[in-house]
């Protein structure tokens, strides 16, 4: 009788943690995605931003068609910070950018969670209280769709993609203008009510279209100036610097390559 009763114990000890241990992604505040193509150095300054944030998250990286090499970095540090990686290799052959692709399987997987999905690019530094402060403007602002910290370089100047914001003094802004995905929040009234898979396949880069689309939809989306993010632009696509060094032959060149669609 004292065995049964033993073994009953041990069993039902078992079965709750084995509960507690696949419920623990539901106990996360937010599903953060950070795409990468390559750009070792700034990834690394990404992840190590991301993964200091001061509330529970899960973090997924999209690994897409980067380098042998850079892939042997990001599986290395995939154990060493614990966040899941996917190489889109595995499960496409579409050649990189696949932004359409890691939006939809991010989405499906925020919306599972029931967490907001916010968008964190390879070039970009969070604090933090990045992510708890974006989560407490989208559940405090009227009917927020999207919510984006403002970009700055290293000294705190306001800096691309939102230069034309460098005068603002308001902290929190309803904009009709495109929200980078810099850093951005997606709320989970928006993810419901918009499916990615209607994203147009022949674009490269969503966040245009995605902004315009939340507003179309009734959401309004905001640009926060107290929660700044480090951005170094174009770092992990370093051949957009010609549109800066050389505009004639990146236009040129985005046109025969048929790179950078929005």
């Amino acid at each position: 009788m004292i065995l049964y009763s033993s073994l009953f114990i041990v069993s039902s000890f078992s079965i709750k943690f084995v509960l507690i241990q696949n419920n623990t992604k539901f106990m996360c505040k937010a599903l953060v995605i950070t795409p990468v193509k390559d750009s070792v150095v700034t990834t690394l300054e990404t992840i190590h931003s991301v993964c200091s944030s001061d509330i529970k998250i899960e973090y997924v990286i999209f690994n897409d068609f980067s380098t042998d090499e850079t892939t042997r970095i990001l599986t290395d540090n995939s154990k060493k910070y614990g966040f899941e990686l996917i190489n889109l290799r595995d499960i496409t052959f579409s050649p990189s950018p696949n932004y359409r692709l890691v939006l939809n399987i991010a989405r499906k997987k925020a919306l599972e969670m029931n967490v907001p999905l916010i968008i964190v690019e390879s070039d970009v530094e969070v604090k933090e209280n990045t992510f708890s402060q974006l989560i407490g403007i989208s559940q405090t602002a009227k009917n927020c769709g999207m919510v984006g910290s403002v970009t700055t370089d290293a000294k705190g100047q306001i800096n691309f993609p939102y230069l034309n914001f460098k005068n603002e003094e308001k902290t929190l802004v309803d904009t009709r203008h495109s929200l980078s995905f810099c850093c951005t929040l997606l709320s989970t009234g928006f993810l419901n009510k918009f499916s990615f898979s209607n994203l147009p396949a022949e674009k490269h880069w969503y966040d245009v279209f995605i902004s315009r689309k939340s507003r179309e939809l009734g959401f309004r989306n905001y640009l926060a100036f107290n929660i700044p993010v480090i951005h170094k632009p174009h770092s992990s696509r370093p051949w957009k610097q010609l549109k800066y060094d050389n505009p004639f032959k990146y236009y040129i060149l985005k046109l025969i390559k048929k790179r950078d669609k929005i």
